[in-house]
């Protein structure tokens, strides 16, 4: 029996933080850091069941084309990407009512839409890129047992050599998105690349404001990376604890984002709507 203080459920029978039902999950399930977003990608649906928000987290299930789709935000960074992740396959795999693992797993189906910022000549302003390998900034997963069967110990050890590492007391990891699910979602239209994601968006992600930062040529030597014909194609901040996380607990995952800002150009498109409203409808009719 896993105790109330490890897994907390509400009054209404609804986990903690995201202030879900069991009942109220699907298996395909969109994620959106953005709580507005979530309105915009579930007024797509042809039916709702539920609306549902507490805090940054704002959960509308329904159908999309005869899909049962849940829509969800996650609130900025991969600290919020474990709390998502553990409620969601709490929700999936533990019964509420007797508080212990369920016999049957059940496998969830997830989509991370997002803004990112491209590192590469052809990832300009404007492209998508789905993330078929994450590099984590942020240390989420290495708080869970088991995490090097998951990931690229030799790319994180081109990593560390390549950008000569200087960051004291935090370590890159690397880790894949569900290879099926990035076929799936990619097709041929939307480049597949390797994305950073940062625990932060300023000084991680090399911007540098009134604070000089610990390695002042980082994003110059990420955009110099080569490892077996990669490239570090873009950072945004989630990508790595979810495509993690979901590989640690049996889900399929994945990062597409669109890119917003060029950082080597240092170009930005405040005016996305319309280019995320394509990917939004890419990843509803694909997912």
């Amino acid at each position: 029996m896993i105790a109330p203080s490890e897994l907390i459920i509400n009054a209404d029978g609804s986990c903690f933080h995201l202030h879900i039902k069991p009942e109220q999950l699907a298996d395909q399930i969109i994620l959106v850091g953005d709580p507005a977003r979530v309105d915009i990608v579930a007024s797509y649906f042809d039916t709702k069941e539920c609306d549902i928000t507490s805090r940054e987290f704002h959960t509308i299930t329904g159908t999309y084309k005869g899909k049962r789709i849940t829509v969800l935000s996650h609130g900025i960074g991969g600290d919020n990407i474990d709390i998502v992740l553990n409620e969601l396959d709490a929700l999936a795999n533990i019964d509420f009512t007797t508080r212990t693992i369920k016999p049957n797993f059940r496998q969830l189906t997830m989509v991370r839409i997002g803004t990112s910022g491209g590192l590469q000549p052809f990832t300009p302003v404007g492209t998508y890129v789905a993330a078929e390998r994450s590099i984590g900034f942020d240390g989420v997963i290495y708080f869970y047992e088991g995490t090097k069967h998951i990931r690229d110990l030799e790319f994180e050890t081109a990593l560390l050599q390549q950008l000569e590492w200087k960051v004291e007391g935090l370590l890159p990891y690397v880790v894949s998105a569900d290879a099926s699910l990035v076929d799936q979602i990619a097709k041929e239209d939307i480049i597949r690349g390797v994305t950073i994601a940062a625990n932060g968006f300023y000084g991680v992600q090399g911007r540098k404001l009134r604070l000089p930062l610990a390695d002042e040529q980082l994003n110059q030597k990420i955009e110099a990376f080569h490892y077996k014909g990669s490239q570090i194609t873009n950072f945004e901040m989630e990508s790595a604890a979810l495509a993690g996380l979901a590989a640690l607990m049996g889900h399929r995952a994945m990062t597409v984002c669109c890119i917003i800002a060029g950082r080597v150009a240092q170009n930005m498109n405040t005016q996305y709507k319309d280019s995320m409203l394509d990917l939004i409808e890419k990843v509803l009719d694909r997912i």
